[in-house]
């Protein structure tokens, strides 16, 4: 039923976070901290439906490791990361990994990417290795994301918009018509 969910993540309060976040969403979860107990676990004892990935690990390159388990598994990987270089997106793109989440993100966005994912594996009908089913997140803006930027710190989208709102009209026509003697 697409529940079993591995984990590998070398930051261990990362990777607990991680485990206790999707066993809440009533997946099965192993997490191993490096690249080749990542390979001998997928070898011998466990069969996961998703693998989150982290692109570097201690032992291995992160993509290193899943070359390596391909060669027992065949399924759905999301990569994080915190290099959002094109380089790393480029290689993700031939190992047709359809979900990078850059670090940080909320638990909620590996939580979409997750059920995104079993979704495509139970209807089978879509290839998500394709380009016209990979998503870049990072340039698509939805309006049901938590966090938004906000002069340099994330805040929550319902407060900043409540913020905008609390100000009053008379102010900010103040403001542009200072602006405006000021040019004169």
């Amino acid at each position: 039923m697409n529940n079993k969910v591995l984990i590998v993540e070398d930051e261990l309060i990362l990777a607990q976070n991680l485990k206790l976040y999707l066993e809440f969403q009533q997946l099965e979860v192993q997490v191993v901290s490096n690249g080749a107990s990542a390979i001998s676990l997928v070898q011998n004892d466990f069969t996961p439906d998703i693998i989150v990935l982290d692109f570097r690990l201690q032992d291995m390159a992160g993509l290193l490791a899943l070359d390596a388990i391909h060669q027992y598994w065949n399924g759905h990987c999301v990569l994080m990361t915190g290099n959002p270089i094109s380089d790393v997106r480029e290689q993700a793109v031939q190992r047709g990994i359809s979900y990078i989440l850059f670090k940080p993100f909320p638990l909620a966005e590996l939580a979409r990417a997750i059920g995104a994912l079993r979704d495509v594996s139970q209807s089978n009908h879509c290839d998500v290795g394709s380009p016209e089913k990979r998503t870049d997140r990072r340039r698509r803006q939805r309006s049901d994301f938590p966090l938004q930027m906000y002069d340099g710190t994330w805040v929550y989208a319902e407060r900043r918009q409540s913020e905008q709102a609390d100000i009053p009209e008379e102010i900010c026509s103040k403001d542009e018509s200072t602006e405006d003697n000021g040019r004169t």
